[in-house]
């Protein structure tokens, strides 16, 4: 698969001597959304940073398409969007003047057919003669992103960019994300909602103080790493689990009505059948089971306390 951005022993200190990463190698492929998780402080804004060109390496080299971030400056920011974190816009301009602005800083020429096209993907397109200053903080969310579309990237960064909005206009990013990934830009996003990771993401980067703790496709990551959950909802409750089920990593419920199994369903052990069986021995009976898998938070978190 073709690589859209080639990150190789990339470090960054700062001169209070503060390393916010250390030899970061990562491949981020052509048309796939990239979700980069991490704690604050973690790395992920200052990676993405420095593949922008807002900061500078300390060591290790980047490039876009096979060109250089810092010898190709121009040419690689053409081909980058950027959608940060702060408000931050000219609140006299109107939506319509920044957006066509924002794509003639990267030396486009005028298209105003493009730039009526991402107003109205975004909900923008009957606002777009408003000042900014009239906007909701979530339009002005919305004209973040119509900016960082308006010169036709390859490539778009998304550093928490549903922070702080309501829930529709994060349904509407999102398949607006979708939409732009299937027609072949590369979507890298860092988030603090990880469910929108877990739904969104084709593949799943891990960064905890300054190293990426892991790379992995997003569905083979929760595979491998996201055990079985099995909640048995008992006939009558119980005060204290039996010792002869010490054997299983079992959790009582406070109230003694409900166990929860924690398992690995690759396990050729056929671990479930055993628990019934034992529980059948000790002759307690049960109204309900369910099944469930960890979700991409539960691994996250284990993750990055493994590493602490």
């Amino acid at each position: 698969m073709d690589s859209v951005i080639e990150i190789s022993s990339l470090c960054k200190t700062y001169a209070t001597g503060f390393k916010a990463l250390e030899n970061v190698d990562l491949a981020i492929h052509k048309g796939e959304i990239f979700a980069l998780l991490g704690p604050n402080g973690a790395g992920k804004t200052t990676l993405i940073s420095i593949i922008c060109g807002i900061v500078t390496p300390t060591s290790g080299r980047v490039t876009v398409n096979g060109h250089d971030i810092l010898r190709d400056y121009r040419m690689t920011r053409s081909q980058i969007g950027l959608v940060p974190q702060e408000l931050t816009t000219d609140v006299f301009e109107t939506v319509w003047a920044a957006a066509s602005f924002s794509r003639g800083l990267f030396g486009k020429s005028q298209n105003p057919a493009h730039i009526e096209k991402v107003l109205k993907s975004l909900s923008l397109w009957d606002r777009k003669d408003s000042r900014i200053q009239t906007l909701s903080g979530g339009m002005k969310r919305r004209l973040l992103i119509a900016k960082a579309l308006a010169h036709e990237p390859q490539v778009l960064f998304l550093d928490e960019p549903t922070a702080g909005v309501d829930v529709e206009l994060r349904r509407d990013m999102w398949n607006l994300v979708r939409e732009l990934s299937a027609s072949g830009v590369t979507i890298i996003l860092t988030t603090h909602y990880i469910e929108e990771a877990e739904e969104m993401a084709d593949r799943v980067g891990v960064i905890n103080r300054g190293k990426l703790v892991l790379v992995e496709e997003k569905k083979e990551l929760m595979r491998k790493l996201g055990g079985k959950h099995l909640r048995i909802v008992l006939e009558k409750p119980l005060n204290k689990l039996p010792v002869a089920l010490s054997r299983f990593d079992l959790k009582l419920s406070d109230k003694g009505n409900e166990i929860v199994f924690s398992y690995d369903a690759r396990s050729d052990n056929h671990p479930i059948e055993k628990l019934l069986s034992a529980l059948k021995k000790e002759k307690i009976g049960f109204a309900d089971i369910e099944t469930s898998q960890s979700t991409l938070e539960e691994i996250f978190v284990g993750l990055v306390g493994r590493r602490k």
